[in-house]
């Protein structure tokens, strides 16, 4: 009996170790169905905030069944076990778990700084991977994770769950249609209020519960928050950044973390387009935002409606400050109008769902996913570019052996 394999009703329970039973499949899972209910068995790693929200958001999944769970926190790895299978298997070291043949595919779901030698060791291991963003923490690490992708037969998918959401398909759509116009600009900001920290009963245990305060651990909010519209940006444009300034400071939240409690960056494209992305810990106003500025129109993108709004060009003249004649109005927002991404009937699915599915549907028939590991590469990169502008103060420019 391992005492890294725990069963779910005991561990509950009492905590007492006990072997879980799961029904073997006939053959290993590569992209193809396995049995006759086409189930894909997943183990988790990393069983944190965002871990139970992704095995909440797996119980809307068919076909997903959680038969493991790992974490090195023991009311983390409970409280998972809670929401998995009867039959599923604890662990505290993720590498048992990437060892059990029950085990088709994984959902990592650990801190920045664990998701690229989890993610090496899963592919090594055969498992399908569902890793979260951002999908690495360096450029390097970047570069090397795909190759290993691409070495091996497993499914890949970043967990950038809006590119599997149809809100952002239509404003694809709209933007390549030219509904703004054929040159355009991005502002996005993704607000809090909140000293982003977590209770710690054992100070020994300050980085590896806080772990988002700390350089060599967590990239702050541009990799923890801003990533989402850095990686929608590039989907929308089919693109990468180019270059990248930037600032951050702790002018706030003065409590010990090294990470930025304030963001904001510059971001150029090859198109001419720029982007802008703002994160501040101390004021939640709009919260999580995104604007394409465009000379036709501008799209406003809040977390699940967009609307639209027309440039008109009619001039107003008028008296201003005491000169007749003036331009009063000329080329201001138009009316506001929703704009439409679901068909007559259709109820929204949440995103981290819809990404989920997508997960499945990819391992069953081999599919690639459209949040992959070269669209992960290019956002990771692109989120180095700007943690490393803000840190030397200087451009950082895209490189050629970065691809694409």
């Amino acid at each position: 009996m391992s005492e890294n394999s725990i069963s779910r009703r005991k561990f509950v329970t009492n905590s007492a170790l006990a072997l879980g039973g799961i029904i073997a499949m006939e053959t290993p899972l590569f992209g193809k169905p396995v049995s006759a209910s086409d189930t894909v068995r997943v183990g988790i790693i990393g069983t944190g905030k965002r871990g139970l929200g992704l095995i909440n958001s797996m119980a809307k999944v068919s076909g997903l069944k959680i038969v493991a769970c790992c974490d090195i926190l023991p009311e983390n790895l409970q409280a998972a076990m809670a929401k998995a299978d009867p039959h599923a298997k604890a662990y505290t070291a993720y590498e048992k778990l990437l060892a059990d043949k029950d085990v088709d595919a994984v959902v990592i779901a650990t801190p920045l700084y664990l998701h690229y030698p989890m993610a090496v060791a899963a592919l090594a291991a055969n498992k399908h991977v569902y890793l979260e963003k951002t999908m690495t923490f360096t450029i390097e690490q970047s570069l090397d994770l795909v190759k290993k992708a691409w070495n091996s037969k497993s499914i890949f998918q970043v967990g950038f769950q809006y590119r599997s959401f149809a809100l952002y398909h239509k404003i694809k759509e709209v933007v390549q249609a030219g509904w703004i116009g054929d040159t355009y600009s991005f502002e996005c900001q993704y607000n809090r209020n909140s000293d982003w920290r977590f209770p710690v009963k054992d100070p020994k245990q300050e980085k590896l519960i806080n772990w988002r305060m700390y350089k060599d651990l967590s990239g702050g909010p541009l990799a923890e928050l801003c990533a989402h519209q850095i990686d929608a940006v590039n989907y929308i444009t089919d693109s990468h950044p180019v270059k990248v300034m930037g600032m951050g400071g702790i002018d706030f939240w003065k409590d010990g973390r090294e990470t930025y409690d304030n963001i904001r960056t510059i971001y150029a494209y090859a198109n001419g387009a720029k982007a802008t992305y703002t994160s501040v810990l101390s004021n939640a106003f709009n919260g999580y935002h995104i604007r394409i500025l465009g000379n036709k129109a501008t799209i406003e993108i809040g977390r699940d409606t967009a609307y639209i709004y027309a440039e008109t060009t009619k001039k107003v003249l008028g008296t201003v400050d005491g000169v007749t004649g003036a331009t009063v109005l000329n080329a201001t927002q138009g009316k506001k109008t929703e704009i439409p991404y679901l068909e007559a009937g259709q109820k929204a699915v949440e995103p981290t769902v819809n990404a989920l599915s997508h997960f499945y549907d990819c391992i069953v028939n081999n599919k690639k996913p459209i949040s992959n590991v070269e669209t992960g590469r290019d956002t990771a990169i692109a989120i180095c570019m700007g943690l490393n502008a803000m840190e030397t103060e200087t451009t950082q420019y895209w490189k050629p052996e970065y691809g694409m």
